[in-house]
């Protein structure tokens, strides 16, 4: 697994939203950037980040969402 460019660079709930926004476009079909675009927001306005206030709780979720959005960028390329 390949980590994605600029990873190291997510901070803030902010940046880790835009950060899998731009993920999507890696996706091969229109309709699975916008399954995951959609999930994005959900997730990311559900106010699990947004409500957050321990620090390293917050930095835990971005880990997660970052190696999650690594798995299914390195399942759809060994698929596709």
């Amino acid at each position: 697994m390949v980590p994605l460019a600029g990873t190291e660079l997510i901070h803030t709930p902010v940046q880790l939203y835009r950060h899998l926004l731009r993920c999507c476009r890696q996706l091969p079909s229109a309709a699975m950037q916008q399954h995951y675009q959609h999930a994005i927001r959900q997730v990311s306005f559900s106010h699990v980040l947004i409500d957050e206030d321990d620090p390293k709780r917050i930095h835990m979720i971005i880990q997660r969402a970052v190696k999650d959005a690594e798995w299914i960028l390195d399942k759809v390329r060994v698929a596709g």
